[in-house]
């Protein structure tokens, strides 16, 4: 990010009763993360939840207080967040490829 968006984080991580110094790079990772696990990992932890939430961070909870600091950021810096957010949504919403033990014909 730019000087500009960095400072923008770093005085809102200091004014905001919602945050403290380094939640949002620490959102920004956990996020980062969680929509590179492989498609298989995420929906286990979809269906029973992630034991390690509770101690590594919600990703769920991450990107959700990353919208809320994106709202509260001026429009410029903003759209800088948004920008690298945005590639990690795009990683989660790919379409993913299909298991190589379906494309093989039956044998009978």
């Amino acid at each position: 990010m730019s000087l500009s968006a960095s400072s923008e984080v770093i005085c809102l991580e200091r004014s905001r009763n919602y945050l403290r110094p380094g939640d949002v790079s620490a959102a920004v990772r956990l996020w980062r993360d969680h929509v590179h696990r492989p498609e298989r990992q995420l929906w286990n932890d979809y269906e029973s939840g992630d034991v390690h939430w509770d101690c590594c961070g919600n990703p769920l909870e991450a990107r959700a207080l990353l919208d809320t600091v994106i709202q509260a950021m001026s429009p410029r810096n903003a759209r800088e967040l948004r920008r690298i957010v945005s590639r990690f949504d795009a990683v989660r919403d790919r379409p993913s490829r299909p298991s190589p033990r379906l494309d093989r014909p039956c044998s009978t």
